[in-house]
């Protein structure tokens, strides 16, 4: 990579506009009238941020930024323009939402006039790391925090497009009007396969950006024979590369920061012929209560100068930073390039995944640690993307909600899901790829009454699922979900491996197990129709 943090370099000029750098003609986007900022760097980015009042200087020398009232993503302020290049492909319904080209049309107008007053910052970056399967990017920002959240998050060259594959723009001033745009609120998130645009108003968290993206990429590649997986990705100094899913919360990228392998990326990657690779060229990790004992890595990252924090609570007076404020929100994060992480893969490519681990915090307490799965009961539990997080934080209130999200992200997904639980299970038996269902949840009882398993408790699972030392194991099935899991793993007290075993009240697991059943059960009724029927009988009954 580039030396991308050693200060002001060619193209961080301000003040004249430049027409042909700052134009997109063939997105529709025009920025000639505007004071632009081109590749800036991220010394620049910082002076900007601060004098514009966008955030404060840590004392460790990150950025601290608060995104108002959107500490995350807006799903239900998504849409996807319904047109020649989305209509037939596109699973259309209450996650892609359509909107119609003449609406679309009308706001990329509308926020074009509302940029001809603004200064705005323009980042040419990359996303996908093998040239085949790589997008150029062209992103403008308002905020000159999210044009370096850009900088971290994609793959930054230092080379400017003159033609894009896609172009994003980002103007969290903007309003957006509901009965002019298309939209349901002020908000709007909105995607043109078309013309390869994102247009996004009245918001300023910066996730957003990273994920439209994704999402793009997500409906080209499989058009490639590539499938698009939400996962991170790391690697032993074999070369064998294991693949992490996980809802947000359930410790992907904790598990994935692993001192003693090489982490190819840690949020979006691509699955081709060759093996695996990173979209990205950052990180974007959640950071409540870090510290330096539990995740090493990432506490260092979050500490660096280039390294953008949200929401992260900092002193006023002494600048010093609190990853455990949950003030604002429990969404924190730390959004850093990868080379950061001192054991980073320098090429973001690995070979075909030995093992895929599927993560769940189950808050109900009723899944074993670790279990191996068979390829339908991976493409069983890939559709349904099963997590559960606590319901409130009020007084008394301890019932766990459960939370299915198709293939680990069905929001970023615009193809019907079974289409990437297929591709999955076509890699699956073509490697030979183990499969692990690694539950990060609770034990001894539900939330309120058990306990969350511990973090090195699972590491030592995972590290030994990944070495093959389970292969061999002993193994019992559960007789609630059918997973076959080990009843002994060196290092791991053999009480905690059979769920049941840790409840007190035998009928109360039970009771609770078969009601989860009965929710996964219930999930899976909208795949009845388009699942194999091997893949629907390999669920829990």
């Amino acid at each position: 990579m580039n030396d991308r943090h050693s200060g002001a370099g060619a193209g961080d000029t301000e003040g004249r506009p430049d027409p042909e750098a700052a134009t997109s003609r063939d997105h529709g986007v025009t920025l000639a009238a505007s004071t632009v900022v081109h590749n800036p760097r991220p010394a620049v980015l910082y002076e900007h941020a601060l004098s514009n009042g966008e955030g404060i200087l840590a004392g460790s020398g990150a950025l601290a930024v608060d995104t108002g009232v959107y500490t995350g993503r807006s799903p239900k302020d998504k849409f996807v323009v319904r047109n020649a290049a989305s209509d037939a492909d596109v699973d259309w319904g209450p996650i892609n939402q359509p909107m119609s080209q003449a609406h679309f049309d009308t706001l990329l107008a509308d926020m074009q006039a509302h940029m001809r007053s603004k200064r705005i910052y323009v980042q040419d970056v990359q996303a996908g790391t093998p040239e085949a399967y790589r997008l150029s990017v062209r992103v403008i920002t308002e905020y000159a925090w999210h044009s370096l959240f850009a900088q971290n998050l994609f793959i930054d060259t230092g080379a400017q497009h003159d033609d894009p594959d896609w172009v994003v723009v980002d103007l969290p001033s903007f309003t957006a009007d509901p009965a002019r745009h298309g939209c349901k609120t002020s908000t709007v998130i909105a995607m043109d396969f078309l013309r390869k645009l994102v247009l996004i108003g009245n918001t300023e968290y910066g996730g957003e950006m990273k994920k439209s993206i994704f999402t793009a990429l997500s409906l080209d590649l499989p058009r490639k024979s590539v499938l698009p997986m939400h996962c991170s990705a790391n690697e032993d100094e074999s070369g064998r590369v294991a693949l992490f899913f996980g809802l947000s919360g359930t410790g992907k990228t904790t598990l994935s920061s692993d001192g003693s392998r090489r982490m190819i990326g840690d949020d979006e990657h691509g699955w081709s012929s060759d093996g695996v690779f990173n979209f990205e060229g950052g990180c974007y990790a959640k950071v409540i209560n870090l510290s330096a004992t539990a995740e090493p890595e990432i506490y260092a990252a979050s500490h660096r100068f280039g390294t953008v924090l949200e929401n992260v609570k900092v002193d006023a007076t002494t600048r010093s930073i609190d990853f455990t404020d949950i003030s604002k929100t429990e969404n924190t994060r730390a959004a850093y390039p990868i080379d950061f992480v001192p054991n980073a893969s320098e090429t973001g490519v690995g070979g075909h995944p030995t093992d895929v681990v599927f993560l769940s915090a189950d808050a109900f307490g009723v899944l074993p640690p670790i279990s191996r799965l068979d390829v339908d009961q991976a493409m069983y539990q890939f559709l349904s993307g099963y997590t559960a997080k606590i319901a409130g934080t009020e007084r008394g209130v301890t019932e766990p909600t459960a939370t299915f999200s198709a293939c680990f992200g069905a929001p970023f997904m615009p193809l019907p899901p079974v289409h990437y639980a297929t591709m999955l299970g076509e890699r699956l038996r073509a490697h030979g790829s183990r499969v692990w269902l690694v539950n990060t949840g609770w034990t001894g009882g539900g939330y309120g009454v058990g306990s969350r398993i511990s973090l090195s408790a699972t590491r030592t699972l995972v590290r030994a699922a990944l070495s093959g030392s389970l292969d061999d194991a002993p193994t019992t099935v559960d007789r609630h979900f059918g997973l076959r899991f080990p009843t002994a793993v060196e290092g791991i007290d053999p009480t905690i491996l059979d769920p049941r075993s840790t409840w007190t009240d035998k009928d109360a697991y039970d009771s609770a197990a078969a009601k989860l059943v009965a929710m996964f059960a219930n999930n899976f009724q909208r795949f009845e129709g388009s699942a194999p029927a091997e893949v629907r009988a390999a669920g829990p009954h």
